[in-house]
């Protein structure tokens, strides 16, 4: 995908590229700024610079001396403010009025490793605006200072630059055949990212109030002693575990209030929001047969085969040890989590995506229960962790529910709406449930076995059923048949012209001509082709994906990587020995997007000629060369024994060979 505004953007750096390098300064400098450099998103900014730099828009030694610069003179002028106000003055300053901890961490630091501290809090996020500040402020000399600090700001600048310099220097090779799925795993990452970041700063952040907020509800229990009185239950200062159920109950009203809003949001606008058709096209635009496997794989992990079989686990264990209270809370969080989903499917009207067959609606019942069964078992077992570790099971729950909810999203079972409705219904009743079981439980027990069994389980149930869930799942998500239809005569004569003359890819490099048109079946013309010395290529699988990493493997023998054409996977791909021990002559064969009125089959192919390349210097890839004719050519003669005919396409001007195969 390459949207205007990033082509707009590339542009303008292409033009100006010493406003560029200007533009990677300010950003290192102002990332280094003491206070300032907390609301500077440094990282994502500098990766986006270094893969401008691998696509060779901006010089890379350029970029660099003006990454390095800037991190130098931001901590120099953090360096000179310390210096300048000194400890008492520097305290005083909002916002370490208000915030001491800020610099409390850094000077820490600071007074345990001297001057390894400079270095060390260049690549620490939380202390990095700080520590150069400290170190004026304790009058470090400028002799000690000054060559840490420049060795640690141009260390930093190659190490965030490098991932995106890397990445844009291998783009280009590997988005001409594996533009979706990069597009697809990235989108996954994010996706995980997002669970991840979001779980752990809401940990963090009651973790740091929950104290002042417990205060806060005990003071309008005293103000309100009606109503007090019931959530002065949660909050009792004698009880060890106040402060959980003031933050489960806090989460609880937020979540509510989100839920009901969107709920409110749905019902009145009568069906799936813009942003619900805009991501389901934008995935529908992402599918590829790597990510389509790994995507129904990813998404079975939310069947009642695998949650039912940790479950299981969790129940029989539960009672083995009789913890009758734990078990009924377990079982009662399962069976009115289905109930729930039932009911709000029964309630709820919601259009399915055209993609989606019947049985997936609002709100998605894998989410709603992986949710559940996840986040439940984390508010069973966190309680019985120390410290910081309790928030583990927490991230687990949302890295495997946003992976279930992203794979149901690719693959067109659900609108975004159905996915954030099935985590939020699912995250009111576990919370529900969770102030319930953390009020009448005080008993504590040994949770690692408990956990071991059930994340194990899980693990397990998942590789056992995945392989043949997928293949079920792709069968209900399959591209549907065309509905336009065109007599076998008037494609002959002039039809052929109305069909795509190339690729509908956004990237120019991606728009690969169309040039063949085949009419009957493929069984036929592979026949007649594997007679002139062509093969085919099963579709690559990840087995083949990863052995392009092998390099003991023979490159003629290395998998050329599948694509697709309007979300259809390749039909046929056909390969032949190139003009050079580094070529080969590819065809490629799609479903047309309309269907003779015959019957007969329609496909639209391209012929290529691919160079074997190595793009990151590790992998092997068979990469496609700009359309020469050459390998159109070789596919004419070997069809020669059919009926053809050629003619230029009159929208891109390339030669297009029309076939009759017979059966």
């Amino acid at each position: 995908m390459n949207p205007a505004w990033l082509d707009s953007i590339t542009a303008w750096i292409a033009t100006h590229p010493i406003a560029a390098g200007a533009l990677i300064f300010l950003i290192a400098f102002c990332d280094a700024l003491v206070i300032v450099g907390i609301v500077v998103p440094a990282l994502p900014l500098l990766f986006a610079a270094g893969a401008l730099v691998g696509l060779g828009h901006i010089s890379g030694p350029y970029a660099l001396l003006c990454a390095a610069a800037g991190a130098f003179i931001g901590d120099a002028l953090s360096y000179w403010f310390g210096r300048r106000l000194g400890p008492q003055r520097l305290r005083g300053c909002w916002p370490f009025v208000r915030y001491p901890q800020w610099l409390d961490r850094g000077e820490t630091m600071f007074r345990r490793h001297g001057v390894k501290s400079i270095l060390i809090a260049r690549f620490v996020g939380a202390v990095r605006p700080f520590v150069p500040a400290i170190a004026g402020m304790l009058h470090m000399p400028i002799r000690r200072y000054a060559l840490p600090s420049a060795f640690a700001s141009i260390t930093w600048a190659a190490l965030f630059l490098a991932p995106g310099w890397v990445l844009g220097a291998s783009y280009d090779a590997v988005a001409a055949v594996a533009d979706r799925l990069a597009l697809a795993l990235g989108g996954l990452a994010v996706a995980i990212a997002l669970a991840w970041a979001g779980v752990l700063y809401t940990w963090r952040w009651f973790a740091q109030n929950a104290d002042h907020l417990l205060a806060r509800l005990l003071r309008w229990t005293r103000r309100h002693p009606r109503l007090g009185r019931y959530a002065g239950a949660l909050v009792d200062p004698n009880r060890p575990e106040s402060a959980s159920l003031a933050m489960l109950a806090v989460c609880l009203l937020a979540i509510s209030w989100i839920c009901f809003t969107l709920l409110a949001i749905l019902l009145a606008s009568g069906g799936p929001l813009a942003l619900d058709h805009h991501l389901h096209d934008l995935m529908w635009g992402l599918r590829n047969p790597l990510a389509d496997r790994l995507m129904a794989g990813l998404a079975s992990i939310g069947d009642a085969q695998v949650l039912g079989a940790a479950a299981a686990v969790v129940m029989a264990y539960l009672l083995w040890r009789r913890r009758w209270m734990a078990a009924a809370h377990w079982l009662a969080a399962l069976v009115f989590g289905l109930v729930l989903t039932s009911l709000l499917e029964a309630v709820v009207d919601m259009p399915r995506p055209s993609t989606a067959p019947a049985g997936f609606g609002f709100p998605s019942v894998a989410v709603t229960m992986t949710t559940i069964v996840f986040g439940f078992f984390a508010v069973l077992i966190a309680r019985e962790l120390p410290g910081r570790k309790r928030v583990w099971p927490y991230l687990l729950a949302g890295v495997v529910t946003a992976v279930v909810a992203f794979a149901r999203l690719y693959l067109g079972a659900h609108w975004l709406s159905d996915l954030i409705g099935g985590t939020l219904f699912g995250l009111v009743w576990l919370l529900i449930l969770g102030i319930a079981y953390r009020s009448h439980v005080a008993r504590s027990f040994w949770m690692r076995p408990l956990a071991a069994l059930f994340y194990g389980s899980f693990v397990i149930a998942a590789l056992w059923h995945a392989p043949s869930a997928s293949e079920r799942l792709l069968a209900l998500f399959q591209p549907a048949p065309p509905g336009v239809q065109i007599a076998v005569d008037d494609w002959w004569r002039d039809g052929w012209e109305k069909l795509p003359a190339q690729r509908n890819e956004n990237d120019p490099r991606r728009r690969w001509p169309l040039d063949i048109q085949v009419a009957g079946p493929l069984a036929s013309l592979q026949t007649a082709m594997e007679a002139a010395g062509w093969r085919v290529q099963p579709q690559a699988d990840w087995t083949a994906t990863i052995s392009l990493l092998d390099d003991d493997v023979p490159g003629v023998d290395q998998a050329v990587l599948p694509a697709t054409l309007d979300a259809h996977a390749e039909a046929l791909l056909m390969l032949h020995p190139g003009p050079g021990p580094d070529d080969q002559y590819a065809l490629r064969l799609w479903p047309a997007p309309v269907a003779l009125a015959d019957g007969t089959p329609l496909w639209l192919g391209t012929t290529q000629t691919l160079h074997l390349s190595k793009p990151l210097g590790a992998a092997v890839l068979w990469l496609p060369k700009p359309h020469d004719g050459h390998s159109h050519a070789q596919v004419g003669a070997a069809l020669a024994g059919f009926e053809t005919a050629q003619a230029v396409h009159p929208l891109n001007g390339v030669p297009v060979l029309r076939v009759r195969v017979a059966e």
